[in-house]
């Protein structure tokens, strides 16, 4: 099964500076769910999974991580049962921005977009699930890719832009 990127059309922008948008959603934050979506070998598709493993042993006992990889639905009922304020969705996507650039938007502005997935669920559905089960603010954390052919390894662009958003969120996380 292979998870295709979607388009986001950016109705309005989220800033430039992904850091501040996600300070202000995680403000309040009391446990965390940090969802890393992805596809090893389709080189910078694997970017929300390759932060995800990055986090493990650096956040604290309410940061819950979990690797998706390209099946996030099969992780609703954990998601559910942990009981989170706050689920971050980390996805490559394509933004028409240069690769590398990072852009939180909230699940409303993006699940509104037909996508094309071979997720059993769209995305809208699984985002609207998990916010209305879990009663939970729910963000993706999306990544333009500059590569995502058949390939393992991410890009010079994609391995600066996870370690940013890592470092953003060891110091934003609860």
């Amino acid at each position: 099964m292979f998870h295709f990127l979607f388009e986001v059309p950016i109705l309005s922008e989220p800033r430039v500076d992904f850091r501040e948008d996600l300070k202000e959603w995680l403000d309040g934050a009391s446990s965390v769910v940090v969802a890393g979506i992805g596809n090893e070998i389709r080189h910078d598709d694997f970017a929300g999974v390759k932060i995800a493993q990055d986090l493990q042993g650096k956040v604290s006992s309410k940061v819950h991580l979990i690797e998706c990889e390209t099946v996030p639905e099969s992780f609703m009922d954990e998601i559910i049962e942990l009981k989170p304020s706050h689920v971050l969705l980390i996805d490559a996507a394509i933004l028409d921005l240069a690769a590398g650039e990072v852009r939180l938007f909230d699940a409303a502005r993006v699940t509104n977009v037909p996508s094309i997935t071979t997720h059993m669920l769209p995305l809208r559905v699984f985002c609207d699930y998990i916010t209305q089960m879990a009663k939970t603010k729910l963000a993706l954390l999306l990544i333009q890719p500059k590569d995502t052919d058949f390939g393992e390894g991410l890009t010079r662009e994609l391995q600066a832009a996870c370690e940013d958003v890592e470092c953003a969120l060891l110091k934003l996380l609860p």
